[in-house]
């Protein structure tokens, strides 16, 4: 289980959306969620890449390495 606190103007607009669709708030947060719960988690993983490439503890390869590498260059 999970509850949330939301501000009053975004919990008002899920209110108005779910009385006008016959839904309940849960089925639209839970929607929400596993909507962006992909992104956020491609997001975080960008991040935590990124920064282990600024500090040198990951190597990065151009696309023409990788293509060479798996003999796929023309």
């Amino acid at each position: 289980m999970l509850a949330l606190r939301l501000p009053e103007d975004i919990e008002s607009r899920l209110d108005k959306l779910a009385k006008a669709t016959g839904r309940t708030k849960s089925f639209y947060a839970r929607e929400a969620i596993l909507e962006h719960l992909a992104d956020l988690e491609d997001l975080y993983l960008a991040e935590k890449r990124l920064a282990k490439v600024r500090t040198g503890k990951s190597k990065t390869y151009t696309l023409n390495a990788v293509e060479q590498a798996l003999g796929l260059a023309n």
